[in-house]
């Protein structure tokens, strides 16, 4: 009975040490593996996210990191408004010819609206792209279309509108149909954005 016990308990011992070494050499593996994989995605995520600012700011060479900005930014707060990068864009020559932005509309009816935004040094928007959102089907859901996005192009800030009425202005867009409060938080969003640039000195041709 006694040895059947020991036996037991030394079988017990030995399956613990065994899982143990079999935990330990993963967690081994699993780090090596997250190491070697790590440069790659991030240049991967790097490399996503120019694409997206180079479609909504098409003429730019290359976006570049403004640290001091972007530690203003850090210390900004917005209402209904998310902005977690900005870059300066700039052309062949490296002189600042705008900038884009990573923003959040949280205000959107199905809620957050993710979107880059790109804006000139003229306070001229150059493009703005949708990359996620949860608005309903048919109606918010445009804000995704090209046609609704293709409205940004060329408004003049330093601040936007939306009418129902049909635009009549160089910084006016026409709302979607039946999707006022989507086309009401991008508007906001992107008002918050322009006015930080202004406010930190970035509208330097501001007319």
């Amino acid at each position: 009975m006694g040895a059947d016990y020991n036996q037991k308990e030394s079988t017990i011992i030995k399956d613990a040490f065994i899982l143990f070494f079999i935990t330990l050499i993963a967690g081994i593996l699993l780090s090596m593996v997250n190491e070697i994989t790590k440069g790659p995605i991030a240049e991967a995520e790097v490399a996503a996210k120019q694409k997206g600012y180079k479609q909504v700011f098409a003429v730019a060479n290359n976006f570049k990191e403004d640290v001091s900005l972007n530690e203003e930014l850090e210390k900004a707060e917005f209402s209904g408004t998310e902005i977690s990068e900005i870059l300066v864009a700039v052309d062949k020559e490296e002189n600042t010819i705008g900038y884009v932005m990573s923003m959040v509309a949280k205000e959107g009816y199905g809620g957050d609206i993710s979107f880059v935004l790109g804006v000139k040094t003229s306070g001229e928007i150059t493009g703005l792209s949708v990359l996620s959102h949860s608005e309903t089907a048919g109606l918010g859901a445009n804000c995704t279309s090209q046609e609704f996005q293709a409205q940004f192009e060329n408004l003049q800030g330093p601040t936007i509108a939306y009418t129902k009425e049909g635009k009549n202005g160089n910084n006016q867009i026409d709302a979607l149909s039946g999707a006022t409060i989507t086309t009401k938080a991008l508007t906001n969003a992107v008002n918050s954005g322009l006015e930080f640039l202004q406010e930190k000195g970035c509208f330097t041709d501001l007319s």
